[in-house]
């Protein structure tokens, strides 16, 4: 789903190695929604001893008449169960997903994410100049909660704020979208960005210094602040009060903030203002759930549903028994990988990491986890994604393909069983963070799939801390992890180019580097679809990592609601203007 490509910009490529400390081997967050058929359909897949789950889409409520009287009263008013947010209510700080979906609700945007990740106006229409360094919005006609027009100058005052020396929040705009004149600013010798243009009140004008498909996150994603509200706090180099405005926010989203009450609940008013038209819920609530709690809340009707349950089969199968409620499971933001590392020599040919992904029944692990609940992937992208590719090797599980590999690279079997090359046996280290359910089924199955070839395999388990620690000094063999995924699939390359921010396995491939550099300046998206496949078929054939699975996400809604459509890129919020209460 989408996830403020403002934050994930930056943070994503500085935290995603932590997704793998949660007990399920990557990111905590479930949050998503599915389909119930008897027969699935292409694409739609039946948990493990379930064929009338579907597990990629909606499954719809089999007795909506179960519904809980106490939620069936309720009708004006939708109340949606999310984990507690923090109250970083202003585009430019939120620092989780759970502020941001409240800024979703009171900001709007100048482009929208769609389900498969791409881009389309939203509050703006935009154009790219044939030199892809100057981007044009067109405003549409919108107010502001307060009755103010959105114009020309709130665009411009927002993005300045990210440029500022002292602003201290997520976005690395300096990084992913080079405009013009930014860096004068920043230092102090000019008083505003040249890059940034107010042609007239309904257009703005941003130039680059080079060319940044990113740009278009930045620009894009960030909520528009209203000036006129927002710049008695703003002080060029001085933010420091911008932060006294975070409860009391003013955008022009499809609702206003009417309550925050800390770790309890967000409470919405129908913004009558609102470009697309007024919400045609009255009332929305965010209730703080946990993970002991969200099920329970459901079941009763103290909520119409949830953001945040997590898709283990017990829990699929307690909201299907509740007969009322609305399932839909979706591919998660995020894919788990086993790393390596790219400098130990004997990582070093092609055949023997090809040998290790043939060796390994990844489709056993992946079961022996989720229990139909995830899929085996082959490259580091969802397949809902607008740049995925199927045409890449499956390596499906084959043990003689994989010694035959073994033998080619000059790995021998010794007399002990164990397969030696120049006097060196063939011995892995696993770094394992421990508890991890992950690893729990991984290194059992890896240890005897790899015995039956020859190679030795020995855990070297340790807390989470202690793992990234090793990982971040190259001090590793071989590791689980778990990383984050966007909808702009740029952002990968900080992973798999040489030298980038997140290439802790030391994977480094010229050709890569170049489709990285070549996509990032083209803003066409099929001939940027070209680039990504090519990537994928490369990183895919290279063994840059073991890809292992991408799991799902939930979004349980009582069926009284009607009218949300998710995807791992397109969040609930997306569809709040639009739900309905039946």
């Amino acid at each position: 789903m989408k996830k403020k490509l403002l934050i994930l910009l930056s943070a994503v490529m500085a935290f995603s190695l932590i997704l793998s400390a949660c007990g399920g081997g990557d990111a905590a967050k479930p949050a998503d929604p599915g389909t119930k058929v008897e027969t699935p359909a292409e694409g739609e897949k039946p948990a493990e001893g379930d064929s009338g789950l579907n597990t990629e889409g909606l499954n719809k409520a089999t007795d909506p008449s179960k519904a809980p009287a106490t939620a069936a009263a309720r009708k004006d008013t939708v109340i949606l169960g999310v984990p507690a947010p923090s109250g970083v209510f202003h585009p430019a700080y939120e620092e989780s997903s759970y502020d941001v979906w409240v800024n979703d609700l009171l900001f709007t945007t100048l482009l929208e994410i769609q389900k498969d990740g791409s881009y389309a106006p939203h509050l703006g229409d935009y154009k790219v100049s044939d030199d892809n360094k100057t981007i044009t919005f067109t405003l549409k006609d919108a107010k502001f909660s307060d009755g103010k027009p959105v114009t020309a100058d709130d665009v411009v005052f927002t993005l300045t704020l990210l440029y500022d020396k002292s602003y201290d929040g997520p976005s690395d705009a300096f990084a992913y979208a080079p405009v013009v004149g930014a860096k004068d600013y920043k230092e102090g010798k000019a008083q505003s960005i040249s890059g940034l243009k107010v042609v007239d009140p309904k257009t703005v004008e941003i130039t680059l210094e080079k060319p940044s498909v990113l740009s278009l996150d930045v620009f894009g994603a960030t909520g528009i602040l209203p000036k006129h509200v927002y710049e008695s706090a703003y002080k060029p180099g001085d933010l420091s009060k911008m932060k006294d405005t975070f409860l009391n926010p003013v955008g022009s989203g499809p609702y206003t903030l009417e309550k925050f009450v800390p770790k309890q609940e967000v409470v919405f008013k129908a913004n009558p203002n609102y470009f697309l038209g007024a919400p045609k819920v009255p009332n929305l609530i965010y209730k703080a759930t946990t993970e002991e709690t969200n099920l329970q809340l459901v079941q009763t009707g103290e909520t119409d549903g949830d953001t945040f349950i997590s898709a283990t089969l017990d829990n699929v199968e307690a909201i299907r028994e509740f007969g009322f409620a609305d399932l839909m499971l979706n591919p998660t933001n995020g894919y788990g990988f086993i790393g390596l590392n790219h400098k130990d020599e004997k990582f070093s040919d092609k055949r023997v990491r090809q040998a290790l992904v043939y060796g390994l029944n990844r489709q056993d692990v992946v079961d022996g986890v989720y229990q139909g609940l995830a899929d085996v992937i082959n490259i580091p992208q969802s397949k809902v994604s607008w740049a995925y590719t199927d045409e890449v090797n499956k390596y499906e599980y084959d043990l003689e393909k994989a010694k035959a590999l073994l033998d080619e690279a000059g790995w021998k079997v010794g007399a002990d069983g164990i397969r030696e090359k120049d006097g060196k046996k063939f011995t892995i280290t696993f770094t394992a963070s421990t508890p991890n359910t992950v690893n729990e089924v991984l290194i059992p199955i890896a240890k005897e799939n790899y015995a039956q070839l020859g190679i030795d395999f020995v855990p070297d388990q340790m807390d989470f801390n202690a793992l990234l620690d090793k990982v971040e000094k190259g001090n590793f063999e071989m590791v689980f992890l778990a990383s984050a995924l966007t909808p702009n699939p740029q952002i990968s390359q900080g992973t798999f180019r040489t030298g980038g921010n997140q290439n802790k396995y030391f994977f480094s491939n010229p050709r890569v580097d170049e489709l990285y550099k070549l996509a990032n300046e083209e803003f066409d998206l099929e001939k940027r679809k070209a680039y990504y496949k090519e990537i994928y078929q490369i990183t895919n054939e290279e063994v840059a990592q073991i890809f292992l699975y991408q799991r799902r996400d939930t979004l349980t809604t009582n069926s009284r609601i009607q009218g949300f459509d998710t995807s791992p890129y397109k969040d609930f919020t997306a569809d709040a203007a639009a739900i309905q209460i039946q």
